[in-house]
């Protein structure tokens, strides 16, 4: 608050005889002021002032005893306290000068946020790739490979930004890609099927399969397989197993593969690579088509089979630019962002 300025005055009726001890009294008037530092406490009897940070109290005409009442020096505490805040925002809104903090460390200093909780290791591997800079394929999956830094073996995956918007029937998008390469994990497949179909599917290397007996089982928790396979005529029953299979991406359907007539055929594309893929709400497409120890080579035929199967199952009801960005990352990487005419243009040599 600067000193310079005059200070505020509050008039106030007559205070209470009995806390000025006399029948009546002229009406009294109240200024405060920020005292000095080196007086920050004092009384002056003749003046009949009274000074504590911040405020100084003067009466201009006092008791007998120099007495002030106790609503007059509440009062005078309250208007101190509103002028010292209008004060404080005309400083800041004129360009006062800020009070000066201790400067961060560490982390703490990253200028983004979601920085500040990453690890050491991710820090470091995030240097290797500028944020929003566009990759051609090549340089991107040589990237891919220098970030994957953790003891175990990352899976890598591909993220597409689409402009559809799946609340609407027409741009939905839900398909498969069978991965040349594989997805470098064991698949256990379990498949739901009666009569001649049951043998059918154990001769094709099918890990479990069962009938009414197994859906019983699904029912009581059991969950030990990656791909559920049934015939046409077991959809009736699997019905009921909707709320238990539906949340997990485990419930068969005819345009994943999953709901089929040639149960050794289905067996062997899902044990050799065969990949589920759909658009979230938001219209984004995340696949995995990989793993970290696969080679650059072996990455980039998987990553444009995966590329070639989401262009080809295009909704109906997509309009504009189909593709508005995609990226690569491993599972436990930053993302590397693709340029999507070169993503879409490369050709295997």
């Amino acid at each position: 608050m600067a000193s310079a300025a005059a200070p505020s005055t509050l008039s106030l009726p007559p205070p209470h005889p009995q806390d000025l001890h006399r029948s009546s009294a002229a009406t009294f008037s109240l200024s405060f002021r920020k005292p000095t530092k080196e007086n920050p406490l004092f009384f002056t009897p003749a003046a009949n002032n009274f000074s504590f940070y911040p405020l100084v109290l003067q009466c201009n005409r006092a008791s007998e005893n120099g007495r002030l009442s106790k609503s007059i020096v509440s009062a005078a505490l309250a208007e101190a306290e509103l002028e010292e805040d209008a004060v404080e925002e005309q400083q800041v809104g004129g360009g006062g000068v800020a009070v000066a903090t201790k400067p961060k460390k560490g982390k703490a200093a990253l200028p983004l946020k979601r920085d500040r909780t990453r690890s050491k290791r991710f820090l470091e591997i995030q240097s290797l790739r500028e944020n929003k800079q566009e990759y051609d394929l090549k340089t991107a999956m040589s990237l891919l490979k220098q970030t994957t830094s953790t003891k175990f073996v990352e899976s890598v995956e591909a993220h597409f930004r689409l402009n559809i918007d799946p609340k609407y029937n027409d741009q939905q998008l839900r398909a498969t890609v069978n991965l040349p390469k594989g997805t470098g994990q064991t698949i256990k497949v379990a498949v739901l099927t009666q009569g001649e179909k049951f043998d059918e599917a154990k001769t094709a290397g099918a890990d479990i399969v069962g009938g009414e007996d197994l859906i019983e089982q699904i029912k009581g928790g059991f969950m030990d397989f990656d791909k559920l396979i049934a015939t046409p005529d077991m959809m009736p029953k699997v019905a009921s197993l909707g709320k238990i299979l539906g949340p997990r991406g485990l419930m068969p359907n005819p345009k994943a593969g999953t709901v089929t007539t040639n149960i050794p055929q289905a067996i062997a594309e899902f044990k050799k690579g065969k990949v589920e893929f759909r658009a979230d709400k938001t219209g984004i497409v995340h696949l995995p088509f990989g793993k970290a120890d696969f080679s650059e080579e072996d990455l980039m035929i998987n990553f444009l089979a995966a590329v070639k199967s989401v262009d080809s199952n295009k909704p109906p009801g997509a309009k504009g630019v189909y593709w508005k960005s995609a990226h690569i990352c491993s599972s436990m990487g930053p993302s590397i962002r693709l340029n999507i005419r070169d993503m879409l243009d490369y050709k295997l040599s």
